[in-house]
Formats: structure tokens, C-alpha cells, sequence
């Protein structure tokens, strides 16, 4: 529903810190770290990484100095069970959430976003083939590193991921709403329409 992208330019707009807890995974893979090797012991097993293994990969970035202004999690919850460990971190450290955004967007929609998707092997800036095409053909504009495809971006991925949205993720929407905190965001223009929709719902709190 381009949440990398709207999480990436509110960021700017706003002097935040943007946490997006899918380029964090892989940057604790790639470099070993405790947490990283962790995960990947279940990865290499099948198993799906534990809510308690990706609560402490965020709670470690949340407590690094350049969130201390404010932050924005990108991908972060995505089930109950991390909702509840997210509000118990965050009351300990006495930053509470704000706002939480919902994009919304139809499935059919959300196919033909995700195969368009490419990122830059670089500096993990997000394209897309289409809606957001880079000015030259595989190569980022902002740091000339190559554009890719990543492998949960494919076609055969979407069903499965979809799936999961619905199981895992969707409940969410209720968990924050009787909080209080759920704002819904219509996703289904452009990049800067859905930009000043963001813009509106967070002035409008």
C-alpha cells in the first residue's frame, strides 16, 4: 500500500527517525549480530521468526540515540502479540505512540503495487516500476546503487503474504481503534495524493 514510501517522506517532513523493521531484519542478518543470528536459527529450521525475537530486534533500535526526537515504525507490529509488547516498551521508556496509520488499499491493488516494487541494494530507498519509476532504469537516484526485486515481492509471494495480513495483521485495526489511536488513510492514489492525505489525518488530530 507504499507504507516504505509515505513512512520514508513523513520522516522528512517531520525531522523523524524512520524504523523500517524489514530493512532492520536484514541488517542484523547481514551483520550477525546476536539478535540477527537469533532469527536466522529459526529461519534455517523453517520456522517462522518468534513475536519475542523481532519484539527485541526493535526495542534494541528503539533505544538507539537518533530516535530520541521521534520516531516512525514502519512494519512494526504485525500481530497482537507485539502490539502488547510495543505498549509495554514504550510506557517504560514514556514514549507512547501518537497515531497509528492504516493505508487503505483493495487486494487487486496491492498485487500489482507489490510486483512492481523495486529497492535499492544500497540505501534500501523504495521504487516502483510504474507508480514511481526511478529516472534511470535500474539504478537509484539517490545513491546510484542497483534496483532489485526482492524475493517476497514476487507474484507467488502475494497470496501467501495477503493471507497472513488478514490472520495476523488485520486484528490490529481493532486493537488500536479502541485506543484511540487508528487513523485510516485512502491509498489508492498517487504517491503525493496519499501524501497529503497523511498530511491531513495527522493535522486534523
Amino acid at each position: 500500500a507504499g507504507k516504505g514510501t509515505q513512512a520514508g517522506r513523513c520522516a522528512n517532513r517531520r525531522g523523524l527517525t524512520h524504523v523500517s523493521t524489514g530493512d532492520l531484519f536484514r541488517e542484523n542478518l547481514e551483520q550477525q549480530t546476536p539478535v540477527g543470528l537469533m532469527a536466522k536459527g529459526f529461519m534455517d529450521r523453517g520456522m517462522l521468526v518468534p513475536d519475542e525475537v523481532v519484539c527485541q530486534m526493535v526495542r534494541g533500535r528503539l533505544e538507539d540515540e537518533d530516535t530520541e526526537g521521534g520516531f516512525i515504525l514502519d512494519g512494526f507490529p504485525r500481530t497482537e502479540a507485539q502490539a502488547e509488547t510495543l505498549t509495554g516498551d514504550l510506557g517504560r521508556m514514556q514514549r507512547p505512540l501518537t497515531d497509528v496509520i492504516s493505508f487503505d488499499l483493495d487486494d487487486d491493488r496491492i498485487r500489482e503495487r507489490i510486483c512492481g516494487r523495486l529497492t535499492c541494494r544500497e540505501c534500501k530507498s523504495p521504487f516502483h516500476r510504474t507508480l514511481n519509476p526511478p529516472s534511470e532504469d535500474g539504478v537509484c537516484d539517490g545513491c546510484g546503487g542497483e534496483l532489485y526485486t526482492r524475493d517476497d515481492d514476487r507474484e507467488e509471494a502475494v497470496g501467501a503474504r495477503l493471507g497472513e495480513y488478514r490472520d495476523k495483521t488485520a486484528p490490529l485495526l481493532r486493537y488500536y481503534g479502541e485506543r484511540g489511536l487508528l487513523r485510516m488513510v485512502d491509498a489508492s492514489g498517487s504517491v503525493d495524493d496519499v501524501s497529503r492525505a497523511l498530511e491531513r489525518v495527522l493535522e486534523d488530530r
